[in-house]
């Protein structure tokens, strides 16, 4: 499935990059792509200090970033037979600047290895949690040690089986095209998981003469509509991709009753999946995704990679102005 058709590799110093380089490349030369690398260096390494006796700041910054382009090329010298990569050398802050690249030349996805800062026990930097809150194109961060090919893949999905909503719709067929794709190109198992509850059926002892047995049924009920809502799910995605590929990724379900900032990372883990792909946000209305603090409680609690999807529609709060 050639999906992406204008991706933009972000260089990452502070981590190992020759990985997820590497998959960046073979993305973009799978899908016929246009593969774009950008490096953003921040202003306080063209501060004055920087400055040698006799030259000017101009100059400076000018050798500064004549350095760090030639850096870049380096790193593409092991793909320099596959195809032909642009480099954008800009200054500023980092995320911004990345965002703003997307908004110029419509980049459908950005590439980037995470942060994974050396002071702390979580996956993703700073740089990594504003990319996937606000980059309007989705964001795959990669772990330092990306593998070459996954062998699981997980798909968080959420399903409101109480209303209609096309925004809701439309993300999650987002997730499931593009889970079903990278897992079709890595020969990977796929899952499918999506957490629900019933906090109803907790209150029913206030006013149930059987309160065990009334209790029992509503969750029965709530995991028959979210199995259904599963089923319509998978059904859209058997449309889209065909029977045969369908058939061969027989993607396993999971419908965890439970929190999904608990019921996810659990699963991931137990799995020992090697991507999730997920929402990060939901245009306001839309009731029941993964927004907010549970799409940051899930994501802090991840030690794979992971690749974010915002919904149609959404508008970043960066601008090129």
């Amino acid at each position: 499935m050639n999906r992406f058709r204008n991706i933009l590799y972000v260089v990452e110093p502070s981590a190992p990059r020759e990985a997820g380089l590497a998959r960046a490349v073979s993305l973009a030369e799978n899908n016929q792509a246009t593969l774009t690398l950008i490096d953003v260096v921040p202003e306080e390494m063209l501060d004055l200090s920087l400055v040698s006796p006799g030259s000017s700041s101009v100059e400076a910054r000018h050798r500064v970033m004549a350095e760090r382009r030639a850096w870049i090329e380096s790193l593409l010298v092991p793909h320099a037979d596959r195809l032909a990569c642009h480099i954008e050398v800009l200054t500023g802050i980092r995320f911004i600047e990345v965002i703003r690249a997307v908004l110029r030349a419509e980049h459908d996805l950005v590439i980037k290895t995470a942060e994974n800062p050396e002071w702390s026990r979580l996956l993703f930097g700073s740089d990594d949690m504003h990319l996937m809150r606000k980059c309007p194109c989705p964001v795959w961060l990669m772990k330092p040690e990306e593998k070459p090919d996954y062998r699981r893949i997980v798909a968080a999905v959420d399903v409101d089986v109480h209303h209609d909503m096309p925004g809701e719709q439309a993300l999650n067929d987002g997730i499931l095209d593009i889970a079903s794709s990278l897992a079709l190109s890595d020969f990977a198992e796929l899952h499918l998981v999506h957490a629900w509850d019933a906090p109803e059926a907790g209150f029913v002892g206030l006013w149930a003469n059987d309160p065990d047995r009334m209790e029992r049924h509503i969750v029965e009920m709530e995991a028959s509509h979210h199995k259904i809502g599963m089923d319509r799910l998978t059904h859209r995605l058997r449309a889209r991709i065909g029977e045969e590929a369908y058939d061969y990724l027989s993607p396993r379900v999971h419908l965890p009753m439970g929190s999904a900032k608990k019921q996810i990372p659990e699963l991931v883990g137990k799995l020992k999946a090697d991507l999730v792909v997920m929402g990060t946000v939901a245009r306001t209305g839309i009731p029941g995704f993964i927004i907010g603090n549970t799409a940051e409680a899930v994501l802090h609690q991840l030690q794979c990679s992971v690749l974010a999807l915002k919904p149609p529609g959404f508008v970043s709060p960066v601008t090129l102005a």
